[in-house]
């Protein structure tokens, strides 16, 4: 059973700044855990365009047995699925976990190379942070999102992305801004056509992408994406969760 879903197109500034519901979870001290699963009525996802200038992905849920999951095709496109929390969560979760699944790797596809970073899955995580911290230049382009849209993006975005390259764990920096960091959760075609549970520590690998402690979480979204390769792919995302390590 597939049901539709029609994207709108809104701001690349906007992004990971739409505000939703707060998610009910338990938490340990000093730690919030949410889960974000698909088809929780407390979980509002929803698509969001990256770029008037970019097609969108299409995405889909799906029933898989009695899981609600989420579904990816993209042809020479990019688009955001996301949600955001009403409240930044201020303890930031010790974990974050997922599965996702993908048939096929992107042909081209390097996250190394501006010119073909593309992923056949994405899970990304927005933070916020002290701007004024930053260097003049990254100052100057939040300076200018606000100015043109009235948004601010996130400080900091951690995505996490399927490369047939380069190995697990690897931080690749965006080629664009020193605020986005990917880190590599899956490598090469092992796995392949297989669900794929995945677990990572949020805090480890912020600090090791950026080489400080993270802020609030903002927000989680997923991206499939072809637009640079002009490929196709299609991808499949699950049970995604900010959890807390045992005490």
């Amino acid at each position: 059973m597939m049901l539709p879903i029609h994207a709108g197109r809104q701001s690349l500034l906007a992004l990971l700044l739409w505000l939703v519901m707060p998610v009910a979870a338990h938490a340990a001290p000093g730690c919030v855990a949410l889960d974000l699963s698909f088809g929780l009525a407390a979980v509002p996802w929803a698509p969001k365009a990256f770029s008037r200038f970019k097609r969108d992905t299409r995405y889909a849920f799906q029933l898989e047995g009695d899981r609600t999951i989420l579904r990816a095709q993209a042809d020479a496109s990019a688009s955001l699925y996301s949600t955001l929390l009403k409240a930044p969560v201020t303890a930031t979760p010790d974990t974050l976990s997922w599965r996702w699944k993908t048939d096929r790797l992107i042909p081209g596809a390097d996250n190394r190379e501006k010119d073909r970073e593309d992923s056949p899955v994405r899970i990304l995580v927005a933070f916020d942070g002290d701007i004024k911290s930053l260097p003049v230049a990254e100052q100057r382009r939040f300076a200018l999102s606000w100015t043109l849209s009235g948004e601010t993006p996130p400080y900091a975005v951690l995505e996490y992305v399927w490369s047939e390259q380069v190995p697990v764990g690897t931080v690749i920096a965006s080629a664009h801004t020193s605020q986005v960091k990917m880190l590599v959760a899956s490598s090469g075609q092992d796995g392949l056509g297989q669900w794929q549970s995945i677990r990572r520590n949020l805090r480890d690998d912020y600090l090791k992408a950026y080489g400080v402690a993270p802020g609030p979480v903002l927000s989680v979204a997923v991206m499939t994406d072809t637009d640079n390769t002009k490929q196709q792919a299609v991808g499949f995302y699950a049970d995604i969760r900010l959890g807390c390590q045992s005490p």
